[in-house]
């Protein structure tokens, strides 16, 4: 790269001087159009309670839904992604409360699609909120059968469709999952109903939050290595993300966020779909621990969230999503 100029004719500072300049120059932004918020429900009635490992956020039972739905109507956040807590005694091997037409999520998309119809949903394809041993698939011989549990993910997706879900999120990791859903969705004529596939999904260590949030923790006696990405790779991104465009995934997911801008900015640069971050509890509670202990300033959220879009992401799931929101509102 030439550099052209020298000080003192060169200064750079002179585009650092005010505020006005430097957001007249700024390369990289956010706004309430980025965001995604995660949420946590619950069984019962007039419910809303803490989760201890994620500082702030909190399950609700649906008839509760609007009080963390009214705030994502007053400062537009276009889409929330619903995660269940489902009670142990509906557990089991298979993860049958998946396919419950009155589970936690489908009468959560239903209320939700009544009330708030301009508010996009998303909704998780995936076992281990449902399963006894806290896995996203079926055990067969000890072992997590990639295609039987593709069987019961196609049943998941087209009830979660029949709900009134805009966005179909498979996180599951199992091959060739994004064909058969799509193949389903299509021969049901949900063609408008768009999969946003968790493509690149590595196993981290920055996931205990969000599992304790849903229950799974407890239960997940061994990891799940064996079907989510190995973090020392980059190239099987490529190839786990090229296979999802072309079994018909509308958009990519790279999951975790912050710990992974090298390959949201490389799929980025090499593939014309809409790529999205998730920025996980881990990463999450890491940031918001150190705010409340005035270790962090607040700004470090809006910093956390600027390096995905700087990284090349369109969209980002985060738990700070309202916070943000709050921010850009008084900015603005």
């Amino acid at each position: 790269m030439k550099i052209i100029g020298s000080y003192p004719k060169t200064r750079l500072r002179r585009l650092r001087k005010s505020k006005w300049i430097r957001d007249l120059v700024s390369e990289s932004n956010i706004s309430f159009n980025d965001l995604i918020l995660p949420i946590f429900i619950r069984d019962g009635r007039n419910k809303i309670e803490k989760i201890k490992s994620m500082p702030g956020v909190k399950r609700y039972s649906v008839d509760k839904l609007p009080v963390i739905l009214k705030q994502v109507q007053k400062y537009q956040i276009p889409m929330v992604a619903l995660f269940p807590y489902t009670p142990d005694n509906k557990k089991d091997q298979i993860g049958s409360e998946a396919l419950n037409p009155e589970n936690l999520v489908c009468k959560s998309l239903r209320f939700i699609k009544k009330n708030y119809p301009e508010i996009g949903l998303m909704s998780d394809v995936a076992l281990d909120p449902y399963t006894s041993h806290g896995h996203d698939g079926i055990i067969i011989k000890n072992k997590i059968d990639n295609d039987q549990t593709i069987k019961v993910l196609v049943k998941q997706a087209i009830l979660q469709a029949k709900m009134g879900c805009d966005v179909i999120a498979p996180s599951d990791m199992m091959d060739g999952r994004i064909g058969a859903i799509r193949k389903a969705l299509d021969k049901k004529k949900f063609h408008d109903v768009s999969i946003l596939s968790y493509a690149v999904k590595y196993a981290s260590s920055y996931y205990g939050p969000f599992r304790n949030a849903v229950g799974s923790k407890s239960k997940l006696k061994k990891d799940k290595k064996t079907y989510q990405m190995d973090y020392r790779n980059i190239t099987e991104s490529f190839r786990e993300t090229g296979l999802d465009i072309k079994e018909g995934a509308d958009m990519i997911m790279i999951k975790p966020g912050m710990m992974y801008l090298d390959i949201i900015n490389r799929l980025k640069k090499n593939f014309n779909v809409p790529i999205l971050a998730y920025q996980v509890s881990g990463e999450y509670s890491m940031i918001k621990n150190a705010i409340n202990k005035k270790i962090l300033t607040e700004e470090s959220i809006l910093e956390s969230i600027l390096s995905f879009k700087r990284a090349g992401a369109c969209a980002i799931i985060t738990y700070f999503a309202i916070e943000i929101a709050k921010k850009l509102k008084k900015i603005n």
